[in-house]
């Protein structure tokens, strides 16, 4: 059977993250406060973490909230150092040395 030529992957999906993580975050603290108030029913019955647990939920959103926006924010500023071009002084390639190290650390 012949073989189907490969084509290139597509480049990732940009998504909103911050977006997300904080939908998640706030559905946990929801989800908290709503099952706050059945908390010695839910102890009888057995369940006694579950407010716990989403309270658990909602505070780990707030961790990630906090890495999405720092990722976010890095990721603009390598795509504006990318649009500026590279600094004065700096080429793109590596002078290296005859034997491939570079010259500024090489021991002779």
């Amino acid at each position: 059977m012949p073989k189907t030529p490969l084509h290139p992957s597509p480049p990732p999906l940009e998504a909103n993250d911050v977006a997300i993580v904080g939908g998640g975050t706030v559905l946990w603290f929801v989800a908290f406060l709503a099952l706050l108030p059945f908390q010695g029913t839910l102890s009888a019955h057995g369940h006694g973490t579950w407010p716990w647990i989403c309270l658990s939920g909602g505070l780990l959103g707030l961790i990630g909230l906090w890495y999405c926006r720092a990722r976010r924010d890095a990721i603009a500023r390598g795509r504006a150092a990318e649009a500026a071009g590279p600094a004065p002084g700096h080429t793109a390639e590596r002078t290296t040395g005859d034997n491939g190290q570079n010259p500024a650390t090489r021991s002779d």
